[in-house]
C-alpha cells in the first residue's frame, strides 16, 4: 500500500528495523528489530550526541499513544543497560530476544565448503573487504584499496570479495558502483549481493578487512579468523561498543602493501570476544520473537518450533581474468610461479594469455598462449581442432608467441616451444593434504614448463620438476607428446 494509505489506517502490529524517519506516524503497537549488530555508531548531527544510532531516545519516544514501541527486541543485556542509561522510559519495552541474522549465520556455517565451491575459491584464501556507509566507510575513505590489493595478492593464492552496505549501493547505483570498481572486478573480485549473499560470503571468508561497520561481528561470531581494520578513527564509532573494543585490539592496515603483515599479526581472541559482547545467546531467537509478537497480537503461538532459513549460495565473480603477468623464479626446490592479472601488478617474466577469452591485443603480446577445451557443440556437423593442429596454428598466427599450448580433455597440456622440434605434454599430479585433494590450474603448470624449457633448465625427453605455488609444490611430468596426444580434439 502507499505511504499515505498506511498513515490513514490502524494496524494490529507494526514491525520495523529502525525507529527513524516518519515511523511514528503509523498507528498501532510497534516492534523494533536491530538491523546490524552491536549498536556501534553515533551519527554526527543526528539525534543525541554520542548516543548509539538505534538506541537514541530522540527516535524512540512517541508523543502519540497510538504509536507506542510495544517491544524493542535486542540481542544483549548490555544493550538494554545502554538504552536505560540514555532514557529509562525508553528501556521499558526492551527485551533480550536475540539476533535473527546471527541465527542464519550459525545455522549456515556448515555450508562453508558449498559457498566456497560456488565462489570458485578452491585452495585459495578468500579475503573479504567489508564497507559500511557514510563518510567514514571503507569505500569512501579507501576507494582504490580493492584495485591495489589485486595487484599485490597473487591470483593463485588469494581471492578477493567486497561487501558494500546497501546505503552506498543506493547512493551510487549499481552501474556507477561497478564502473568505480572496474579494475578490481576485471581482476576477478566478487561483488557480493546486498540482500543475503553478503552473509554467505562472510561465512566462506578466510580473512576480513573492515571499517567500523557491524558486519564484521557476524564474521567473528562464526569462527575466529583473521580480521584487520582500515578505520583510523572518527566521530562515528562509539569507543566502548563491541566494534570499538574490536578496533582497539586488531591489526590496522595503513595501505595495500602491508596486507600480508597485517593478516599475519592477527592473534586469536578479540574477534570472538567482540562477538560475545554483541550477542548474548543464540539458537532460539526466532521462537522468542514469535512468542512476544503473538502475545502482542493476542493470539496463541503455534505449537511447533521455527528454524532459520539457510543462506543461499553466492554467485561467482562476474568477470575472470584471462591474461596474467607471470613471475617465475627457479631454485633448488623447483620453479615458483606467481601470477597477477595483467596490468594489475608489476610486469613479470612473461605474459600468459588464454586464447578465446582475452582480447586480440593481449593475445598478440603473449609469450605463452594457451587454449582451454571448448564445450560440446550443438552444431549438426561438428568441427574441431586437434591439439597439435591448434598449437601449430597458434605459433604461425601469433609470431610473437614463444610457447603455444592446448589443454587436453584427458588431462594435461600439449604444447610446443618455438624452435623446438617436438611437441610436449605436461601433467601435474594432485596433492593429498589431510584428506583433501588439491589440484593446480594447468595454466600455472604451463608457465612453469614454459620457463624451464625455454631457459634450458631441462632438455630431456622426459623430465620431472616441481611447480611451486604459494606454500604448495606440485610434481609435474614433462614428456614428448605421442601421436595419440597430438590427435586429441580440443
Amino acid at each position: 500500500m502507499s505511504w499515505n494509505e498506511a498513515r490513514d489506517r490502524s494496524f494490529d502490529l507494526i514491525v520495523a528495523a529502525s525507529p527513524k524517519g516518519d515511523l511514528s506516524l503509523l498507528r498501532g503497537p510497534h516492534v523494533l528489530l536491530p538491523h546490524g549488530a552491536g549498536f556501534n555508531k553515533s551519527i554526527p548531527n543526528e539525534g543525541s550526541p554520542g548516543v548509539a544510532s538505534g538506541l537514541d531516545p530522540v527516535f524512540l519516544r512517541r508523543a502519540d499513544d497510538r504509536a507506542q514501541v510495544a517491544l524493542h527486541a535486542l540481542a544483549h543485556p548490555d544493550q538494554v543497560a545502554r538504552l536505560a542509561a540514555a532514557d529509562s522510559r525508553a528501556a521499558w519495552s526492551a527485551k533480550v530476544v536475540g539476533d535473527l541474522s546471527l541465527e542464519r549465520f550459525l545455522a549456515s556455517a556448515s555450508l562453508r565448503d558449498r559457498y566456497r565451491a560456488a565462489l570458485g575459491t578452491g585452495a585459495r584464501r578468500l579475503l573479504v573487504l567489508a564497507s559500511t556507509w557514510g563518510p567514514e566507510s571503507l569505500i569512501r575513505r579507501h576507494p582504490g584499496l580493492a584495485a591495489q590489493l589485486v595487484g599485490r595478492l597473487p591470483y593463485d593464492e588469494y581471492q578477493l570479495a567486497l561487501v558494500v552496505h546497501p546505503n552506498e549501493r543506493s547512493l551510487l547505483g549499481t552501474y556507477e558502483l561497478s564502473e568505480r570498481l572496474t579494475p578490481a572486478l576485471d581482476a576477478g573480485m566478487v561483488l557480493a549481493d546486498a540482500h543475503e549473499e553478503w552473509a554467505s560470503v562472510l561465512i566462506a571468508a578466510d580473512a576480513l578487512v573492515t571499517d567500523h561497520g557491524s558486519t564484521s561481528l557476524y564474521y567473528c561470531a562464526v569462527q575466529d579468523r583473521p580480521v584487520v581494520s582500515v578505520h583510523p578513527g572518527g566521530g562515528e564509532l562509539i569507543p566502548d561498543s563491541p566494534m570499538g573494543l574490536l578496533q582497539q585490539q586488531i591489526p590496522h592496515l595503513e595501505g595495500a602493501d602491508g596486507i600480508a603483515d597485517a593478516l599475519r599479526s592477527y592473534r586469536r581472541g578479540p574477534g570472538l570476544a567482540a562477538a560475545q559482547a554483541a550477542f548474548a545467546s543464540a539458537g532460539d531467537a526466532l521462537d522468542r520473537l514469535r512468542h512476544e509478537m503473538y502475545i502482542l497480537l493476542g493470539l496463541a503461538p503455534p505449537p511447533y518450533s521455527v528454524g532459520p532459513r539457510l543462506l543461499p549460495s553466492p554467485a561467482p565473480a562476474a568477470r575472470l581474468p584471462a591474461a596474467f603477468d607471470v613471475h617465475v623464479a627457479a631454485s633448488a626446490s623447483g620453479v615458483r610461479v606467481t601470477r597477477y592479472p595483467a596490468g594489475a601488478g608489476p610486469p613479470g617474466h612473461h605474459l600468459a594469455v588464454e586464447h578465446g577469452a582475452a582480447g586480440e591485443r593481449l593475445a598478440r603480446s603473449a609469450g605463452l598462449l594457451y587454449r582451454r577445451p571448448l564445450p560440446a557443440p550443438a552444431a549438426p556437423v561438428d568441427l574441431a581442432w586437434t591439439a597439435d593442429g591448434w598449437v601449430r596454428h597458434a605459433l604461425t598466427a601469433y609470431p610473437g608467441c614463444r610457447t603455444a599450448a592446448a589443454m587436453l580433455p584427458s588431462g594435461g597440456c600439449l604444447f610446443r616451444i618455438r624452435g623446438h622440434e617436438h611437441a610436449y605434454v605436461a601433467l601435474a599430479e594432485p596433492r593429498l593434504e589431510a584428506g583433501l585433494v588439491t589440484r593446480v590450474d594447468p595454466a600455472v603448470v604451463l608457465s612453469a614448463v614454459h620457463f624451464a624449457l625455454a631457459s634450458r633448465m631441462t632438455t630431456d625427453s622426459c623430465a620431472v620438476l616441481d611447480c611451486l605455488v604459494g606454500e604448495r609444490a606440485f610434481r609435474v611430468t614433462v614428456r614428448r607428446a605421442s601421436d595419440g596426444d597430438a590427435a586429441q580434439e580440443v
